[in-house]
C-alpha cells in the first residue's frame, strides 16, 4: 500500500505547480502568506502586508495555513523555504526580509513600478516636498 500512497502524493503535485503558477499570474502582486491581511497570523506576514499597504498595492493573498498542500506546493513551486512568499508580475521577489530591504532601499518601487504599479509613497513624497 505504501508505493501507491506515494504514487497518490506525487501525482497531485504536478497539478498543484500548475494551480500555483496559474495563481501567481492572476494578478499583478500575489501574496501567499499565514492568514488574510485583515488579520495576519504571523509576524513576517503582518509585515508584508503593512509594506505593501504603505504603497498603496492591491494584491491577491491565499492563506496556506487553511490548505497544506498550497502551503508545501508554493515552497517546491518557489523553491524557497519560508512564508510569506512575494511575487510581482508572476515572478517570485522574496519573503518578508527581501521585501523589507526593497522597500528600504527604494527599490521595491522600481519593482512596482516595471509591473506598471505606481507607490502611494511616491505620491506622499510629492506631498512632503509641497510643505
Amino acid at each position: 500500500m505504501r508505493p501507491v500512497h506515494v504514487l497518490r502524493l506525487l501525482s497531485s503535485a504536478a497539478p498543484k505547480q500548475e494551480e500555483i503558477g496559474q495563481l501567481v499570474k492572476q494578478n499583478k502582486v500575489v501574496v501567499f502568506m499565514k492568514g488574510v491581511p485583515a488579520e495576519p497570523r504571523c509576524g513576517f506576514s503582518n509585515a508584508v502586508v503593512q509594506i505593501l499597504r504603505m504603497h498603496g498595492v492591491k494584491y491577491d493573498a491565499y492563506d496556506v495555513l487553511k490548505d497544506e498542500e498550497l502551503r508545501q506546493g508554493i515552497k517546491e513551486f518557489s523553491k524557497w523555504p519560508t512564508i510569506p512568499q512575494v511575487f510581482i508580475n508572476g515572478e517570485f521577489v522574496g519573503g518578508c526580509d527581501i521585501m523589507l530591504q526593497l522597500h528600504q532601499s527604494g527599490d521595491l518601487i522600481e519593482e512596482l513600478e516595471k509591473a506598471g504599479i505606481k507607490s502611494a509613497l511616491l505620491d506622499n513624497a510629492k506631498g512632503d516636498e509641497k510643505k
